[in-house]
């Protein structure tokens, strides 16, 4: 059989790592942003914020302020200034989508692109091989025929023995099924060094060379075949351009947490992201995913630097997104949002809990931000705004939580403080005390327009588009933000929660790690659901009771958070089922145009997911008994360790210091570590030297008992129903 070659030739690109100290890059031809759109939105949003800021003060001063009251105005100005940014954003984003809506698109024109060289990478890490893989064989069938040169690239991270053998079988089938005319390629790094991050890095100082243009896909990101080709021609038409970064949209939603993410993402999503495309301009940012980065620009100016110190703060940087946006444009690169591009999806998390999961992981990368704001020089002020939103992003929830904490206190020292009627002086009448009902109601009342204005937007938005109009149609828009409003009301407290919970556990120094994101519904019954959100529960029924031992009316007030915290269990249950996502589809609820008309990749990609099933992967142990499967998956191991001389690979060295104590291939297969068995399948000499080994005993079995103990010989009738070996896939004889 024909072996496809599942990496090319070394194309080396130099990406050294960037100083901190290092200042701005004076790039002729630097592109440049009109400074006047980015002060407006300064000046709107902090002028919206001095005057919340105002009527707060003269709230809470009608007889003076006390120390707390002056810590809760300080927190009031903090949050409501992330609040009217908001606002501001969405208020400009409603005009700029408004007016793309109006404005007839350019016919595309792709000739320009002939003769760009573009790859697209398909980071993985322990994801679900057949849904990878068909997203990879889907979207080499799209561009087959297309104008251009594209390849895609498979860059495995993966550290799950099993997993790694199920890619290698499904890249053997993925090379027979794709086009002739886009090549397809596979690398599993041997060591996993610095994360996704690193793993980008690694193809790029390898195979760099080779290509233009790097399209940046995560394991569940599709896009459609123009917005590809609309990529790449929108790099050949900006020279100086480093980076384009669509907003994708969210596609395959099940349940109904997810449906709920989708159908907002899909509605405010073009509001947000035309507001931050209008004022940002040159000077955008990068979400890690969906975009497309000349290799030159990201070698030469975005090589991360580690921050020192320890995790969480020190070490490598985990949200590399930003700070790499930043770095381009430092360099003089331009970093450029196109909301305008359509056909970019991902899938996002299918539960709370599994978006709380990924938050964690998110949170301490953005709280890293702190020390590259403080360490780097030469960011542009937008830049840094971008990390600053990024980190607030995060520190917003525990000041929520503040605000009520103060507020609470504030009204328990009322409750308990007797007024004075008679101060020093003397006077013939009493000072009583005043509240400002009035000042205070219209506060409230505009807080909350600026808070919920984006959603009445988004609903402007899908009223005025004839695509929602067309697909979803005007009552069930109205109805999907209505519903959508209703559940991120009663949602936001647990989030508030688990955010504080997050950022508290990176102050006290608790690193995340790294575990492969969830993307499917299912897996949590109602017990473990209950243990996971039992913080938040007991914080909901701490406050409801302080606050109704100082007053029912204070009670009623701070009900909206409390009631949230109190169901965040039943809440996060029903709403990670499929059968209530379906529930709301049927009665009209949370329906987006991506449901009504699928987007041509994602299915594709879902057409393309039985060539995978089936498939039969090595088994650990009879690989190394077998110099045939031995060669034949030669082909598949990357032989570049990246380590020092003299340095010795642990995992590595001890398996090989485990074989001379093995009585039988199985009892060595059962002694060996997941890190052990992966430095094996990453080694092929090693492979080899132990199959000289192991395969004279090959004429003298296991004992029955060995071969029970490691799990890779059960007889079939002492198996349960549907019970398989491991790593032997459904449909493996």
């Amino acid at each position: 059989m024909k072996r496809v070659r599942a990496r090319p030739t070394e194309f080396p690109v130099s990406m050294p790592d960037q100083q901190f100290t290092a200042g701005r890059t004076d790039r002729r031809g630097r592109p440049r942003s009109q400074s006047w759109r980015k002060l407006f939105i300064l000046a709107a949003s902090l002028g919206l914020t001095g005057w919340a800021t105002s009527e707060m003060f003269h709230v809470l001063s009608v007889n003076g302020l006390t120390l707390l009251e002056w810590v809760l105005l300080v927190i009031f100005t903090i949050n409501i200034s992330w609040v009217c940014y908001a606002f501001v954003n969405a208020t400009i984003g409603l005009g700029a989508a408004l007016h793309a809506l109006r404005r007839r698109p350019d016919p595309p024109a792709y000739a320009s692109i002939a003769n760009a060289r573009t790859v697209i990478l398909f980071p993985t890490y322990n994801e679900d091989t057949e849904h990878v893989f068909a997203t990879v064989l889907a979207t080499a069938r799209s561009l087959s025929g297309a104008p251009g040169n594209f390849e895609c690239f498979i860059l495995s991270d993966t550290n799950d023995p099993e997993i790694a053998l199920r890619e290698e079988a499904g890249f053997e089938r993925l090379s027979r099924q794709a086009p002739a005319d886009v090549a397809v390629r596979y690398r599993r790094r041997t060591i996993n060094r610095h994360r996704k991050a690193g793993n980008v890095r690694d193809f790029v100082t390898r195979w760099g060379g080779r290509y233009d243009y790097m399209i940046v896909f995560d394991a569940d990101s599709y896009m459609d075949r123009d917005a590809i080709l609309s990529l790449v021609a929108g790099m050949e038409a900006a020279p100086q351009t480093g980076l384009i970064q669509t907003i994708p949209q969210l596609v395959g939603a099940e349940s109904l947490f997810a449906r709920c993410q989708q159908f907002a993402a899909a509605l405010y999503g073009p509001v947000l992201g035309h507001g931050i495309a209008w004022w940002a301009q040159k000077e955008g940012n990068f979400w890690g995913h969906n975009a497309i980065i000349r290799i030159r620009a990201l070698a030469e100016a975005a090589g991360l630097p580690e921050i020192p110190g320890r995790a969480p703060f020190g070490g490598h940087i985990l949200s590399h997104d930003f700070v790499e946006a930043a770095l381009l444009r430092r360099a003089g690169w331009s970093v450029e949002i196109r909301p305008e591009i359509a056909g970019s999806y991902e899938q996002g998390p299918p539960t709370i809990i599994d978006l709380v999961i990924r938050d964690r992981r998110w949170c301490q990368g953005n709280m890293q931000h702190m020390a590259v704001l403080l360490r780097t020089r030469g960011l542009s002020a937008t830049s840094r705004f971008h990390l600053i939103t990024g980190i607030f992003s995060y520190l917003a929830s525990p000041f929520w939580l503040t605000f009520i904490v103060i507020g609470l206190f504030l009204s328990l020292q009322n409750s308990f403080m007797l007024p004075t009627y008679f101060g020093d002086s003397a006077s013939l009448f009493p000072t009583w005390p005043v509240i400002d009902s009035e000042r205070s109601l219209r506060l409230f009342v505009a807080t909350m327009g600026i808070l919920f204005a984006p959603k009445i937007y988004g609903l402007i938005y899908g009223l005025a588009s004839a695509e929602w109009r067309r697909t979803v149609g005007v009552w069930r828009t109205t109805l999907g933000v209505l519903s959508e409003l209703a559940l991120s009301v009663l949602t936001a407290p647990n989030m508030m929660a688990a955010q504080t919970g997050a950022v508290i556990s990176v102050l006290t120094g608790k690193d995340s790690g790294w575990s492969p994101q969830k993307r499917t519904e299912g897996g949590y019954t109602f017990a473990a659901t209950m243990r996971h959100n039992l913080p938040a529960t007991l914080l909901g029924i701490v406050l409801t009771g302080s606050a109704i031992a100082i007053s029912p009316v204070f009670a009623a007030w701070l009900a909206p958070t409390t009631i949230g915290l109190i169901l965040s269990a039943p809440l996060t249950w029903w709403t990670g089922q499929r059968r209530a996502g379906r529930a709301a589809r049927r009665w009209g609820a949370l329906v987006s145009p991506c449901e009504i008309e699928t987007p041509e990749s994602f299915a594709e990609s879902k057409a393309a997911l039985p060539v995978f099933r089936k498939l039969r992967p090595q088994w650990l142990a009879s690989l190394l008994v077998d110099r045939n499967s031995q060669r034949r998956r030669e082909f598949l191991v990357d032989p570049y360790w990246p380590l020092a001389r003299y340095e010795v690979h642990e995992p590595l060295a001890l398996a090989r210091a485990r074989a001379e104590r093995a009585g039988s291939v199985y009892d060595y297969v059962n002694a060996l570590s997941r890190a052990e068995k992966m430095a094996l399948l990453n080694s092929c000499a090693d492979l080899q030297t132990l199959s000289f080994r192991f395969m004279p005993m090959r004429r003298s079995p296991a004992t029955r008992r060995e071969r029970l103990a490691s799990g890779t010989a059960i007889p079939a009738l002492l198996r349960k129903p549907n019970e398989r070996p491991p790593g032997q896939s459904e449909g493996s004889s």
